[in-house]
This record gives structure tokens, C-alpha cells and sequence, in this order.
């Protein structure tokens, strides 16, 4: 970069002075700049050295990248290098041309420097910097900060790890499940939820990294990775280019200790497995919904991830694009070009797969000829011999699986004869519970001799409160909670075993504002009635009005029916207008994920929370725009059992939790008070 020398005569004229201050503003302007570096730091963003944004394990591997724009058109930038606390990095350099494929704010003629899979093993703060050159002979340099968090010796090593992620469960989602599973006499709780037995419980911060409130990608992805994210993004940072699968990567937890030690992967998810959470496990991308790329990396980076079982929703993703139902395509797939060093250099240094535009790929096919035993139904499932089974898949609906209430809802009535209702609408009545998914993993898992790392989401607690179906998710947060008392005693019996208890985000801001003051039939009348006068004011019981609701728990573990007397009343903070008489739904809304969702039967379900519940005329006004309930910033409780667990004491923020678990693993400490997204450097 070229400065306009300072001239020191006192005897220069105004003019001349107020040319050289023109000629020195010109050339401020015009000079190359850097306008994004990674790792993202507040040093490069704002000049301050804290706090810190980035930071990794000894030896966690994470790309750098910067994006450098010349002064003017026509002009380019030809070369750059990375320093880290001054020393070059040895490293190919890929510059990619914004010509083509980056974003409408990024000029064409920019250029993104990347450096893939780069590592730091010594601990402490480190100062990053790009140094670019421009056509013209003109430099620029930028430097931002990371920190490499060291491990200390002294710690107890577990052998497993077990992260039960209730997506979308804030505090009152557990306490409403508490209430209606447990039941309470005279103010005590008669039976605790197994995450309530859990003896350590701190609280957790979950923004993202461009939001203080997050989504499901980011909220995992922070657990998996020790990283903020972008909302929509996992396992990634932001970037200026278009594709959604060459953002910058971090490693995550399952491929550091795949790599290290050799540890297995499981996930196991109500959802549909490309579905974010899952995916922020072991997929790198910057676009959650491009399900074709997510699901083909499952199979294809299995060697970086150590992925042995994957159960849950998704067949739509696995059979070729001219099978009815698939939803594979070009546009939400990935292939890295060879002659591409952007890209390229993913392969080459990562180790990942290169990918293919291969939409009539046969997924379900080769991952059972990669090895994995196929489940397509609980029967399948319940047949699986895990002493004989190395790797297992298994896919038990199109796109998400049924929610808990509609699942029971067809046993029970396939066990009187009759049809199951919604899962005969789906066309899947054989879809196991989260507990049954979850057992058959640990029995494979449990052979892994190095260990393994397992996911396990109760995904519908947040699909059923963006719904503001409020029986829905309460029973999924049962169900989730059943599936929590299943790797509890497996931790119990398997004592070098670590399990935590959380969730990514709350959603919907629901609250337990009391209980019903009238009897079913009653309330009944009240709909038919309708209006605010009939099903608020005569209705809703608030402090001691509320009493302590009676659930009845049927033999498999769920209330005999939902539509109780003074039943538990709930509302939302976060919601979207939605009509409201405080009975079960027969049906849930409507799947926009599912494949044959505008076919009938399924086509005739209500269409959104303004289509249901009408009869009663109570209109609640949203505090939020659509025809959905949203996530919020709410802090949420974590809870922990095992060795290690006692870490998780206190508030934190999501990208700790990281780091505790990773300590676990390692059989090392943190440093004492190890707070360091906010600790003073």
C-alpha cells in the first residue's frame, strides 16, 4: 500500500494544503481491503482483542479464509499468505475469482483466499494474519485472534459420550412433561422424570453466531463443534460464495475423536435424519436444507465421522429421483471439482469425499452395501441381532417420523382392531418410539471397543411447539424422556460413560400458566359456546385455582387420554395468531417436509394454527408474524450424570460444552474457572 509523504514546510499555501489532504483521502480509499478473515474474531471485526469468538482444541483442525477486494475494476488480486503469530503457514493457498458464484454484495473481481484443515497445538491466544497483493504491486494486511484452549492432566477419561439434545426444550417443556408424567400430591413431585434424577443441572447461553437467537443447526452445531455458527449453517463459518457445502470447516467432536482415538458415531433422531440436528454432527454446510449433499456426506465421510448407526426419518433422501416420494436433487447436492483448489483442497486435506451431481443414486443401496443392516419398521428393528451387527441404518418414515401421541395412539388401537388413524394416514403404522431406537443403538454401539459418540434428538418438541399443539409435545418430551432413562442405566451399568441432557434453543416460549377449573365435558360445552367469556374467563384456573392436574399413565407409559379434567392449560410467548379450545387435536398439522403431504389423506389435515380449533371462536393474537411459533433467546437447563459431570455446573455458554465433553474424553481438566467465551484476557 503507497502513503502520501507528510510534508513538513510551514510555508505551504491553504491550496496546496488542502490538495495534499485530497491526494492523501484519495489514497486511503483506494487501496485493497479485507473484508471478512477466518476464523471470525472481535479483534478483526471491531480492534478488540476480546472476547474471544474462535476457539479449538490442541490440534482440532479448522479452515482459514479471508476475502480480498481490490481497489477498483480491473484490478486483482494475485497472491496471499496466512501468518499465525507471525510465522507463515505452510499450507497451499487457494485463491478462488468471485467472477462467478459469490454473493451480490461481493464485487466480481474479489477474491477468496482459503487454507483448508489447518491445526495449532499450542495452547493460548493466537493472532492470525492475511497479507494480500494486489495487480498493481499494493499490499493489505488484517489480523484477527483465536484461542487454542488448553487441557490440563488430571482428569477422569470416559470411554462414551451421550448427548440426549430435546430440541426446543426450554424449562417449562420439561416441567409441563414432569406434571402430566409424574403427577404431584400436596406440592411434591410423585415420580421425577429420569433428566430430573440427573445430579448435576446447570444453564446454558445458545445465540448463534450472527443472532441472539438461535436455530437448531448453530444450537447443535456450538455442542459438536466448540463454535458459533451462522443461523442455517453447522459445522461451517460464513462465507462470501454461493455454494453451500465450500463454507470454511471446523472438526467436529465425533470426527476429533473418531480421528484420535478412534471412536464410533451414532444418531439416532424423531426427525428426519438430514434435519439439522443430526446433520450438525457430521456434515459441513452452510445451506441445512440441502438434504441431497447431507445425506450423501453420512456415507460418504463415515471414515472422518466414524458414523455406525443412523436411525430416524428420511427415506425420501435414500431411493433414486424417479422413485414416487424422493426428494433427491441437483440443486441440494454437492461435487467438488478437482481442478478447483478451493474445493480441491477439501479432499486433499480433509479427506473428504468429492462428491457427485448424482440425484439417481441408490443411497439406501449402498449403505447397505457398506455395511450397514437396514430397518424399515420396528419389526425389522425389534429383529436385529446387535451381536451380529457392526453398522446399522434405520429409516421409519418419509420425512419426519410421527409424533409420540399419534404413534401410541395407533398401537393402542391396533391392539383393539381398529385403525390407527394418523399413522394410517402415513402409511407407516410400525414406527418405533425414540427408547426402542435408542436401545438398539447402545446394544450396537456397546460393541465399539474404542468407545463411540452418541446423538440421541426428541426432535418433535420443537416441531410441536412451533405448532403450538401443546398434547403433542408434551408426550414427545415423555418419549424423549423415556429414551434418557435407557443410556442412564446404560451409564450406570457402563461406568466410564458421560451423559448430558439439553437442547439447542427454546421454542415457542411456552408457559405453564395453570389448569383447567372445569371437567372435560364441561369444557366441551365451553367450546360450543364459545368466545373469550366461555373458554378464558370461565376456564383458565391460575394460582391456586389451578390445583395439581391427574394425568392417568397407561401401561406403555403414556396418560391414558389427554382430554382430563382440569387439565394443565398452556401458553406461549412466542406464538403466531392461532385459534385455541384447549382440547387434543385428532390430527396435527400439516408437514410440509412429508412427500405426499398434498395428496390425500394427508392433504385434508389443517393447513396451520388458523384451520383448527375454530368451532370454539377464541382468537389468541401472535406476537410474532406467520402461522408459526418461533425459537427464543431463553437461556435453558443442561443436565449431566457420569464422569465429568459435575463441569457442566453453573452458566454457560454453548460452546463450553464443547470443550467440557472433549475434556471428558481426553481425561484431562480445563483450566479452573474455565468460563473463556467471557473471561478477560
Amino acid at each position: 500500500m503507497t502513503h502520501t509523504p507528510y510534508l513538513k514546510s510551514a510555508r505551504l499555501s491553504l491550496l496546496a494544503s488542502a490538495t495534499l489532504l485530497a491526494i492523501a483521502s484519495n489514497n486511503a480509499i483506494a487501496a485493497p481491503t479485507v473484508s471478512r478473515l477466518t476464523p471470525p474474531s472481535e479483534l478483526f471485526s471491531t480492534g478488540n482483542a476480546a472476547p474471544l469468538i474462535a476457539r479449538f482444541l490442541p490440534g482440532q483442525r479448522f479452515d482459514l479464509q479471508a476475502t480480498l477486494r481490490p481497489d477498483e475494476a480491473g484490478k486483482t488480486i494475485t497472491a496471499a499468505r496466512f501468518t499465525i503469530d507471525g510465522k507463515t503457514v505452510d499450507a497451499t493457498v487457494a485463491l478462488r475469482s468471485c467472477a462467478t458464484g459469490c454473493l451480490a454484495s461481493v464485487p466480481t473481481n474479489a477474491t477468496i483466499a482459503t487454507v483448508r484443515a489447518f491445526s495449532a497445538s499450542k495452547p493460548g491466544v493466537h493472532t492470525v494474519t492475511v497479507t494480500a497483493t494486489q495487480s498493481d504491486g499494493q499490499s493489505v494486511s488484517a489480523s484477527g485472534n483465536f484461542e487454542v484452549v488448553p487441557l490440563l492432566a488430571g482428569g477422569q477419561k470416559v470411554k462414551n459420550i451421550i448427548i440426549m439434545l430435546g430440541d426446543g426444550m426450554g424449562a417449562a417443556q420439561r416441567t409441563g412433561a414432569r406434571i402430566v408424567a409424574g403427577g404431584y400430591a400436596q406440592g411434591k413431585t410423585i415420580t421425577p422424570l429420569a433428566m430430573d434424577t440427573f445430579p448435576v443441572t446447570g444453564m446454558v447461553k445458545t445465540s448463534s453466531l450472527n443472532s441472539v437467537v438461535t436455530d437448531s443447526a448453530p444450537g447443535m452445531s456450538s455442542y459438536a463443534s466448540g463454535n458459533k455458527n451462522n443461523n442455517n449453517e453447522e459445522g461451517v463459518f460464513p462465507d462470501d460464495t454461493t455454494d453451500p457445502f465450500d463454507n470454511p470447516r471446523i472438526e467436529y467432536l465425533s470426527e476429533y475423536l473418531h480421528r484420535t482415538q478412534g471412536k464410533a458415531l451414532g444418531l439416532v433422531t424423531t426427525a428426519d435424519v438430514f434435519d439439522a440436528t443430526p446433520a450438525a454432527n457430521a456434515v459441513h454446510t452452510s445451506a441445512r436444507g440441502a438434504g441431497t449433499g447431507i445425506v450423501d456426506q453420512f456415507l460418504d465421510d463415515r471414515k472422518l465421522t466414524g458414523l455406525t448407526v443412523l436411525m430416524g426419518g428420511g427415506r425420501k433422501w435414500f431411493v433414486p429421483a424417479n422413485m414416487p416420494g424422493s426428494a433427491r436433487g441437483d440443486k441440494t447436492d454437492y461435487a467438488f471439482s478437482a481442478t478447483d483448489l478451493h474445493t480441491s483442497e477439501i479432499v486433499k486435506r480433509w479427506g473428504a469425499a468429492p462428491g457427485a451431481m448424482d440425484k439417481e443414486r441408490d443411497l439406501m443401496g449402498e449403505f447397505q452395501s457398506a455395511g450397514f443392516t437396514y430397518a424399515a419398521d420396528k419389526t425389522a428393528l425389534d429383529a436385529i441381532n446387535p451381536a451380529k451387527t457392526e453398522r446399522l441404518l434405520g429409516l421409519f418414515a418419509h420425512s419426519n417420523m410421527n409424533v409420540a401421541l399419534d404413534k401410541i395412539d395407533g398401537r393402542r388401537n391396533k391392539a383393539r382392531g381398529i385403525n390407527g388413524r394418523v399413522v394410517d394416514d402415513y402409511g407407516l403404522p410400525d414406527q418405533p418410539m425414540l427408547d426402542e431406537m435408542t436401545d438398539k443403538a447402545l446394544a450396537v454401539l456397546e460393541h465399539q471397543k474404542k468407545g463411540f459418540v452418541l446423538m440421541v434428538e426428541g426432535a418433535s418438541i420443537d416441531k410441536q411447539a412451533h405448532n403450538m399443539d401443546t398434547e403433542r409435545w408434551l408426550l414427545d418430551t415423555i418419549e424423549f424422556d423415556r429414551a434418557i432413562a435407557r443410556v442412564q442405566a446404560f451409564a450406570k451399568l457402563h461406568g466410564d460413560t458421560l451423559v448430558i441432557v439439553t437442547a439447542d434453543h427454546e421454542c415457542s416460549g411456552a408457559a405453564l400458566i395453570g389448569g383447567s377449573r372445569v371437567t372435560d365435558a364441561r369444557l366441551q360445552e365451553l367450546v360450543r359456546e364459545g368466545g373469550v367469556a366461555n373458554l378464558r374467563d370461565k376456564v383458565v384456573g391460575i394460582y391456586e385455582q389451578a390445583g395439581f392436574p391427574k394425568y392417568k399413565m397407561a401401561a406403555d407409559g403414556y396418560p391414558e387420554t389427554t382430554d382430563i379434567d382440569n387439565r394443565i392449560l398452556v401458553g406461549y410467548g412466542a406464538n403466531a395468531d392461532r385459534y385455541e379450545d384447549y382440547r387434543t387435536n385428532d390430527r396435527p398439522l400439516q408437514d410440509s417436509q412429508q412427500p405426499f403431504v398434498k395428496k390425500e389423506p394427508l392433504s385434508v389435515y389443517p393447513a396451520g394454527p388458523m384451520n383448527r380449533d375454530t368451532e370454539g371462536k377464541f382468537l389468541v393474537t401472535g406476537q410474532v408474524p406467520g402461522d408459526s411459533a418461533v425459537h427464543t433467546a431463553t437461556d435453558i437447563p443442561l443436565s449431566a450424570f457420569g464422569p465429568g459431570a459435575w463441569s457442566f455446573t453453573g452458566v454457560q455458554d454453548n460452546t463450553d460444552v464443547f470443550f467440557k465433553l472433549a475434556q471428558a474424553a481426553n481425561g484431562v481438566v480445563l483450566p479452573a474457572g474455565f468460563l473463556p467465551a467471557t473471561r478477560k484476557k
